[in-house]
């Protein structure tokens, strides 16, 4: 087998060939160097980042190029020519310039239009991301400073060698990520907004699948993945390397969108080089314009803006909501300061009905918004349709670019039995292990130990605690319904001056000064709440039943509570009087000299 092959396979995404993608990566963005007074820092990225994967395309391309060449002289009157060029490149693109990176250096006089002439030959897919990288204008600015040649000589280095024998696609997504973390932090821009950590991903992906791992090697994996919000697509890279893992003739199809031009232009060329169809790779705001409308996936992964408003997408996603069942939308809308559990609806809309998701969100999804709000009214659609299979509460200080605390839901359009009708929630806040450097307000990492009790947290399904040294899990199941409740106005008579009730027509007139309302759970009968809680305080009161609305929350703080006695008077007494006794030690001691004689 080539090593074209091997690469096509997936073979080659599991092999491990050592490389050390720190030091490759810090290699790649030390040619930046050569750029200052030229570029300001948070610049760099603007070519570092590009030239990367141009020349990961030129290795990728080096074995075949010779028969690319000869396969373009057959055919370069044909008006269709792309498939046969493909077949003799080993990929999905190809380049039929004559020009590589070792021709390019030899005429140094002509860079410039060498270069521009190398970068035409390769096929539309290829152009397509350069134009993403809006590219152009920095060759122009290289070439008249006179650091194309200098830069492309760099790139050609032996440290910089990207060839796939040397670098496996894996490998090359982490380098991708810390090119990007490198060029956000020197932007001051959060690089949490273009990636998500791998420790945080190979969770997600395992609590996806692992449920599926006997039926997915028995049957073999023929699967659809796709991210609503993939930056540089490496949750797909994750997915499709794990269910490769349990069969290695696994047909893996990852489809995703973005709407940064630059990660955008990484995903797609990411995709080219896995030997994927980088059409599934498409440009846009998720929310306002679905590049996926109609398709329907067996998995979605995605970790979507959260916190962060849609104020861009209102007017669109507002018309698609008037649309109802017919559209994504139709069953609420968030606050427009947040738009996340947008992208929960437009997930659901696009699982197949045995399809799961695992999407990462804030708190407030959990929450916000009071009965008959749009958010309440999201989270009764999931609910009510029992498709809500898990979440998980992470630790903070997970993500490189927020402290707060998250979680994992996990949404199933086809529960198993023992789990329909039930919702599992794991506190997994204790389950983690401290960097030894932090990366932004990454402090924390889910190890390899920490996502294996995790996992089996969920795959247990029972009301437990795990430990596992100092890591720590607890599981509590409940039922759909647990969560809903009927919220009912209680309203209260409008009195005379000489205390008496106003009757209208016979009936108490209800003084709306008066009015309360009680939140009252789905599994308890309105009326004998209303008789024990609230007749005997207030006899003359009755429930306007014409204003009563389902809503349903997640109190998940408040399920896993645990209630700490204080300490007794007591014993705070004696640890202040021995604080007391060290203090006075210590001011002796600092007073005293040769014995107690004071100078």
């Amino acid at each position: 087998m080539s090593e074209v092959e091997v690469f096509e396979s997936g073979v080659e995404l599991r092999t491990k060939v050592g490389v050390n993608i720190a030091e490759k990566s810090a290699v790649i963005w030390n040619i930046a160097d050569m750029l200052r007074g030229l570029y300001k820092p948070h610049e760099y990225g603007n070519v570092i980042i590009p030239m990367t994967v141009i020349k990961r395309f030129n290795d990728c391309l080096k074995p075949t190029r010779e028969a690319v060449w000869k396969k373009y002289e057959e055919v370069k009157h044909f008006e269709v020519k792309d498939g046969f060029l493909k077949s003799a490149s080993g990929y999905q693109f190809y380049n039929v310039s004559k020009f590589d990176f070792n021709t390019l250096l030899a005429d140094p006089n002509n860079i410039e239009e060498n270069f521009r002439s190398y970068l035409a030959g390769f096929s539309d897919n290829v152009q397509d991301i350069l134009e993403n990288f809006k590219f152009d204008v920095e060759i122009k600015t290289l070439a008249d400073s006179g650091k194309l040649f200098y830069v492309i000589q760099e790139f050609n280095t032996q440290k910089a060698d990207m060839s796939p024998d040397k670098i496996t696609s894996v490998d090359m997504g982490y380098i991708f990520e810390d090119l990007i973390k490198r060029f956000s932090e020197s932007y001051n821009e959060e690089a949490g907004a273009h990636f998500t950590s791998r420790d945080i991903i190979y969770t997600m992906v395992d609590l996806l699948v692992e449920s599926e791992k006997v039926s997915l090697i028995n049957d073999g994996v023929v699967k659809t993945v796709y991210d609503m919000a993939m930056g540089t697509s490496q949750m797909l890279g994750c997915m499709d390397e794990r269910l490769t893992q349990f069969d290695e003739d696994a047909e893996v199809t990852s489809f995703g969108q973005e709407i940064n031009p630059q990660t955008f232009a990484i995903a797609k060329a990411d995709a080219l080089i896995r030997g994927e169809d980088a059409d599934n790779m498409r440009k846009g705001d998720t929310l306002a314009d679905d590049k996926f409308s109609g398709y329907t996936f067996d998995f979605i992964i995605s970790n979507p803006p959260f916190g962060i408003d849609w104020k861009s997408s209102k007017p669109a996603v507002e018309k698609e909501a008037k649309t109802g069942d017919k559209g994504r939308f139709g069953m609420g809308l968030p606050p427009v300061s947040d738009g996340q559990m947008l992208f929960t609806l437009n997930g659901l809309k696009k699982l197949k009905d045995t399809g799961r998701m695992c999407i990462v969100h804030n708190g407030s999804p959990l929450f916000t918004g009071d009965a008959g709000s749009g958010p309440s009214e999201i989270r009764r659609y999931i609910l009510e349709n029992d498709w809500l299979d898990t979440i998980v509460q992470l630790g903070t200080d997970m993500f490189y670019n927020t402290g707060i605390t998250t979680y994992l839901w996990i949404l199933d359009k086809d529960k198993p039995s023992y789990r329909a009708g039930k919702v599992q929630l794991i506190d997994a806040s204790n389950c983690y292990e401290k960097r030894r450097k932090s990366i932004g307000s990454k402090r924390n990492d889910i190890t390899d130990k920490a996502r294996e009790l995790i996992v089996k947290t969920y795959l247990e399904f029972e009301n437990k605690e795990y430990e596992d040294g100092k890591l720590k899990t607890e599981s509590k199941i409940f039922d759909t319904v647990d969560f809903g409740y009927n919220k009912i106005v209680i309203e209260s008579p409008e009195r005379d001056e000489d205390g008496n009730i106003v009757l209208k027509k016979g009936k108490p007139v209800a003084d709306s000064s008066l009015r309360d309302t009680e939140n009252v759970p789905l599994t308890e009968d309105i009326d004998s709440y209303f008789e024990r809680e609230v007749k005997p305080f207030n006899p003359d009161a009755w429930i306007d039943k014409s204003k009563t609305k389902v809503g349903y929350e997640i109190p998940f703080t408040r399920y896993f509570y645990k209630y700490v006695a204080p300490e007794k008077s007591e014993v705070i007494a004696k640890r202040i009087l021995e604080v007391e006794k060290e203090l006075m030690a210590s001011l002796r001691a600092l007073f005293e000299k040769d014995g107690g004689k004071s100078e």
